[in-house]
């Protein structure tokens, strides 16, 4: 009775599993809502003919509501634009750059859905409500705003006195609507702002355009400040004058063709000796993480490792274990005759030394 899209469950693991459950009612609801109330006249169990005319039918708990109905449309624009940029974080290849401004966009995004967002939201949910023979309109009923309780050494307002009373479609738009954008608005600020410190440090190593283009004073001052910033006590990784004369002849030498920092990188790889600032600078920059898709994935092999033939065993191996299944490739390529050449060698040298 359903075509195209199928009802999905939620997954805790996976993150876009809410999207696509979503998109299934938003686009389907109609359909949806017939198959509860088949279900509701010709059910033989009892319990499942109740809960389903309750999900087909009722204002508060199921789809017949206009108020679900508005806030089915605003979650799925919600989860759609924020799973569209998760997507482009977990891509293997993407830079800090890039995430940036895939940030920047989506709070930007954000910003404007929550100025306008609301009354074209409501006007799709209008529609759909239509499609289902709904008034599309909130239940008349008002809530009034409990007074902030005053205390007796404070002076009392005069509007203390009045009762506020906020229409529904009022109480949803400020209670609903403006609190979970506000929550998306400042969660994914917090993880630009994170973004923007690393910018700050590394920005002019980001991109070609911008090592390029940096004016000599503005490099100089930037090379101080990664030095710093890689300091350790009286040790740091790099020396920021070094940095600047090796990046100031790199430029010069960088094929015209590379547009990745990867391809820098695997560059500088074959010329390390002869800029070995600029490629400390480089690896330590392309290790920032910028997304954990990577960890999510590592723990679909927790099942293979720890099963219920080897259930026991000490945290150390287990990591050890799951290290060798997550870096499979890595360790295929491993010469395990030499490997335990060097550890016998190691081995039997310490017990030389202890004996001694």
């Amino acid at each position: 009775m359903v075509g195209g899209f199928t009802l999905k469950p939620l997954s805790d693991r996976r993150w876009e599993s809410h999207l696509e459950s979503v998109k299934a009612i938003r686009f389907k609801a109609p359909e949806i809502r017939d198959v509860l109330l088949y279900f509701a006249e010709n059910s033989e169990d009892l319990g499942a003919r109740s809960d389903a005319e309750c999900l087909a039918i009722s204002e508060t708990h199921g789809i017949g509501g206009f108020e679900f109905l508005f806030g089915l449309v605003i979650w799925y624009d919600v989860l759609f634009a924020v799973n569209t940029v998760s997507k482009t974080l977990q891509s293997e290849d993407i830079d800090i750059d890039d995430a940036i401004a895939q940030l920047k966009g989506l709070v930007s995004f954000f910003q404007k859905y929550r100025e306008m967002g609301f009354q074209e939201a409501k006007a799709e949910a209008s529609k759909i409500a239509i499609a289902m023979d709904i008034e599309p309109m909130f239940n008349k009923r008002n809530k009034r705003l409990i007074k902030r309780k005053t205390h007796f050494d404070e002076e009392r307002d005069k509007g203390d006195d009045v009762c506020q009373v906020l229409s529904v479609e009022d109480d949803f738009r400020i209670n609903y609507f403006f609190k979970m954008m506000d929550q998306a608005i400042v969660s994914f600020q917090t993880r630009l702002e994170q973004f923007k410190e690393y910018e700050n440090i590394f920005g002019f190593l980001f991109s070609l355009r911008k090592l390029n283009s940096t004016s000599d004073d503005i490099l100089k001052s930037k090379c101080s400040n990664l030095e710093a910033f890689l300091k350790h006590g009286a040790d740091s990784d790099i020396d920021g004058n070094d940095l600047f004369m090796e990046i100031k002849i790199f430029r010069e030498v960088l094929p015209k063709t590379f547009k990745k920092n990867v391809e820098v990188l695997d560059y500088l790889k074959r010329m390390k000796d002869s800029y070995p600032s600029i490629w400390i600078a480089y690896r330590i920059m392309l290790t920032i993480p910028v997304s954990v898709a990577s960890a999510e994935r590592s723990f679909s092999k927790l099942k293979l490792i720890k099963s219920y033939l080897r259930s026991t065993m000490s945290q150390e191996r287990l990591n050890g274990l799951a290290m060798l299944s997550i870096e499979k490739a890595l360790i295929q390529n491993l010469n395990y005759e030499s490997l335990m050449n060097d550890f016998a060698e190691k081995t039997a040298r310490r017990v030389i030394f202890q004996n001694r």
